[in-house]
């Protein structure tokens, strides 16, 4: 135990030192103060003020306190924390070039969380990346994916049909499988798929350690990833050793899978066919194939969280406010009847429908501070100095629930998304899909995805309060996932098809 303290007693000093030699540059550099906000302790900096299980509140505080730029510090790490999406496009895009990188955190690694494309650097790499999404699910490429869309959204209501208790579960699996067809071409089984239950726990390791404070934690001490087992509070490193083994597995064996079907000739149109194919003969294979399994992960990760989590709080959101279901459901008869199920060319007969789905966006974004953006050069905005390698977040909650642009920004209210006859408003609320270069480009796919998905259970069932023992509806309190990310982890209703007859095309096929 002595030697712990001794290592501790040694990072703590390590911290003093590197505090001191950033005042020290800093003052010799610039003048100019840095953005406003919380006064830091020693060492720990703000770590001790920030609410950890949802970090958005807190910052949102400080915003409303210090104004719509605040600097903090946790530990030896710079934080900038953009509160308005005004202050967001202005560094974040119109400055993209400075604002474009990631933070670099030493511990990815350890997690196995590396490879993934959007916490790589800015720079050739990532470009490479960036370039096989784009090629995939830019907004003129997803329309080749509509037919598996809208078959998955059918399995949907099937099994919501069978089974409607496993809600949150079947959702899971709609996002899993729809994804994991999108880009490998991999059937996934309709429960308990081993490898989409190996994924799952990999993200839940990458989540974990990408939450503000354990980040800072984990960045200032990587040792905590090497103690011995018998230390108190090394629940982490089983997590990263756990997280790490998955995220292998992730990895190849979808990638494997999909290689054998293009080389047996019996692969349908998926991102990883596609990207072998135009990458034939260009350039380092090798480098190329890397780039190809680790963009292929991201947007497997990356399209089951969103997805499974946006239509988590779309559910919450029907059962708590019938009127809007009512009203939307209203849309979808009139536009469909009753006798089929929505398709991709009724979206632009359901404007109500669509402002369902900005508001779900609104009202609860799934990553209400998205991931940090870094400064590669020191930077100078409305008078205050901003460090080169300071951590920049979007607080995307503030920006959602901006009282100015959004009164009542807790009730959830489509209609703010509407004009005065009945047309949608020029806001789209995509915050949560992030500014700039880095926003995701995978967010057509998930807005295509999030409303056939919608479209489809709304025509079939209406979401309703839970009964209690004596016929009397209940409120639902749902618990909440903390960390980075925002979506009910369970949910309690009752769902009740809306016809007594199936609709003609709620089939398998």
């Amino acid at each position: 135990m002595t030697a712990f303290l001794s290592i501790i007693l040694s990072g703590l000093f390590a911290l003093l030192l590197v505090t001191w030699l950033t005042k020290k540059r800093r003052s010799i550099s610039v003048r100019l103060p840095l953005p406003p906000g919380p006064k830091p302790l020693p060492v720990l900096g703000n770590l001790l003020d920030i609410n950890r299980s949802e970090p958005w509140l807190t910052f949102t505080q400080w915003g409303s306190h210090y104004g719509d730029i605040v600097y903090c510090r946790l530990l030896n790490r710079e934080i900038i924390i953009i509160q308005s999406e005004s202050v967001a496009k202005t560094l974040l895009e119109r400055r993209s070039s400075n604002y474009s990188d990631r933070p670099r955190i030493s511990t990815s690694e350890a997690f196995g969380s590396a490879f993934i494309s959007a916490q790589l650097g800015y720079g050739s790499i990532w470009r490479l990346h960036r370039r096989l999404f784009h090629q995939s699910f830019r907004m003129d490429a997803i329309h080749q994916y509509r037919p598996l869309q809208l078959r998955k959204a059918r399995q949907l209501c099937l099994e919501i049909r069978d089974t409607p208790a496993d809600l949150l579960s079947l959702l899971q699996t709609f996002s899993a499988s729809l994804i994991m067809s999108a880009v490998y071409d991999y059937e996934a089984a309709p429960r308990h798929d081993p490898l989409i239950s190996t994924a799952e726990k990999a993200i839940d390791g990458f989540i974990k350690a990408a939450a503000p404070h354990t980040a800072a934690i984990l960045n200032a001490f990587p040792f905590l990833l090497r103690l011995p087992d018998w230390v108190p509070g090394t629940s982490i490193k089983r997590l990263a050793l756990q997280s790490q083994k998955c995220a292998i597995e992730m990895i190849e064996v979808p990638f494997q899978y999909a290689q054998e079907r293009i080389t047996k000739g019996v692969s349908a149109k998926c991102m990883v066919a596609d990207s072998l194919n135009r990458l034939e003969g260009q350039g380092d294979k090798n480098q190329q194939e890397v780039a190809l399994k680790a963009s292929a992960a991201t947007a497997f990760i990356a399209g089951v969280e969103t997805t499974t989590s946006t239509l988590t709080v779309f559910a919450l959101a029907m059962i708590n406010y019938p009127h809007v279901q009512e009203r939307v459901q209203a849309e979808i008869d009139a536009v469909i009847g009753s006798d089929r199920l929505p398709s991709f060319e009724d979206r632009a007969s359901l404007p109500y429908l669509e402002a369902v789905l900005r508001e779900t966006l609104r009202w609860n974004p799934v990553f209400p501070v998205g991931l940090p953006h870094a400064t590669t050069h020191d930077d100078i905005y409305d008078g205050y100095y901003i460090p080169k390698g300071a951590y920049v977040i979007a607080n995307v909650w503030a920006m959602t629930h901006n009282e100015t642009k959004y009164p009542d920004p807790y009730d959830f209210r489509p209609e703010r998304f509407l004009t005065a006859d009945g047309g949608l408003t020029d806001d789209t609320a995509t915050y949560g899909f992030g500014f700039g270069r880095r926003a995701c480009v995978g967010r057509y796919f998930a807005s295509s995805s999030l409303w056939i998905a919608m479209a489809s259970m709304l025509a079939n069932f209406k979401f309703m309060k839970p009964v209690d023992e004596h016929g009397n509806e209940t409120e639902v309190n749902a618990e909440w996932t903390t960390g980075i990310m925002s979506h009910p982890t369970s949910l309690s209703c009752r769902i009740v098809a809306r016809f007594n007859h199936a609709r003609e095309d709620m089939t398998e096929s």
